[in-house]
């Protein structure tokens, strides 16, 4: 899905710079996206306390062009923090004093469009690891850690899950672990497992059937 990415008028540059680079880090596993939306493709995955650049974000901060290992692409600003006056700060809340040059959502072609979006269904809830407080978020990531381990997902539901793919669902946001799926969204059961299964954003889900938590993401 080929976008054209015009810089917005309002861009927030430092004075003197074309752009502003801003060191952050990921909060939990976070996919690393070719465009600022969920139905990108994921060439790859920035791990949990992964050191980012911050190239650009789109104008409402929810996705950040970034730079991770080499490799440049989009990620969820929900799940990076940034140090913001010596405290560990969410960037999706914070994006414009970061000065991090911004993209408008509309130069992007409108967002979610075509087929290949599949059906849409509203907005995954923000798990633990995306709390205002950079200490939340740091304790976050370790909840959404612990989640998936007492998952108990086992071999034959990973291969249930891959062998019997469902309608894919993209909701706005990022498929995290800890991540609420919206009642709205169908949820299929895996035999003989405690967890039932969606394909969201490109990526099949393991999802707790009690508080319709990601539990386990599928790679």
């Amino acid at each position: 899905m080929k976008r054209t990415l015009i810089a917005s008028v309002s861009a927030i540059t430092l004075a003197g710079a074309a752009s502003a680079q801003v060191a952050a880090n990921a909060t939990t596993d976070l996919n690393l996206r070719t465009g600022p939306g969920p139905s990108f493709e994921i060439p790859g995955v920035i791990p949990a306390d992964g050191a980012v650049e911050i190239e650009r974000c789109i104008a409402e901060g929810a996705w950040c062009e970034v730079s991770y290992d080499g490799q440049t692409g989009w990620a969820y600003s929900q799940y990076l923090t940034a140090t913001v006056d010596s405290e560990p700060t969410v960037v999706y809340e914070n994006y414009a004093p970061l000065e991090v040059t911004t993209v408008e959502r509309n130069s992007l072609g409108g967002g979610l469009a075509g087929a290949a979006v599949g059906a849409a269904a509203g907005a995954l809830i923000a798990g633990p690891v995306g709390a205002a407080a950079g200490t939340a978020a740091a304790a976050g990531g370790l909840l959404g850690g612990a989640i998936g381990a007492d998952a108990g997902i086992e071999e034959t539901t990973v291969t249930y899950i891959q062998d019997n793919p469902v309608e894919p669902v993209y909701l706005d946001g990022e498929v995290v672990v800890g991540a609420g799926v919206p009642q709205g969204v169908a949820v299929y059961e895996v035999p003989e497992a405690p967890v039932q299964y969606a394909y969201i954003n490109g990526r099949p889900v393991a999802i707790d059937p009690e508080t319709r938590q990601i539990v386990y993401i599928v790679r």
